[in-house]
């Protein structure tokens, strides 16, 4: 079915979101989802991202997806988090940024 036609009347269309991972200056990795990439990635550089990646400045994006709304989005990252290292690193290489 058509996702227009899934819609309530008068509902808002679903705003694309994105599922990221961060490479962190310590060599961790940090994941995180949002409506507006540049700008979180913005956040992060200036430490008004997560409370995670503020000690551990610079970051550098590894890895994007692009999912059609906020649910998809919270679930991939649900998903990314629960991944072991080794897994992330796989990912990582084998995905276009």
């Amino acid at each position: 079915m058509d996702a227009l036609k899934k819609r309530r009347p008068g509902s808002k269309p679903p705003v694309p979101c994105f599922c990221y991972i961060l490479e962190c200056s310590d060599g961790s990795y940090y994941t995180g989802w949002t409506t507006d990439l540049e700008r979180r990635l913005l956040a992060h550089a200036s430490r008004r991202g997560g409370r995670y990646t503020r000690s551990r400045l610079p970051v550098r994006l590894v890895h994007v997806e692009t999912l059609p709304d906020r649910s998809a989005a919270m679930r991939r990252e649900a998903e990314v988090k629960k991944m072991t290292r080794l897994e992330k690193e796989v990912l990582v290489r084998t995905k276009e940024k």
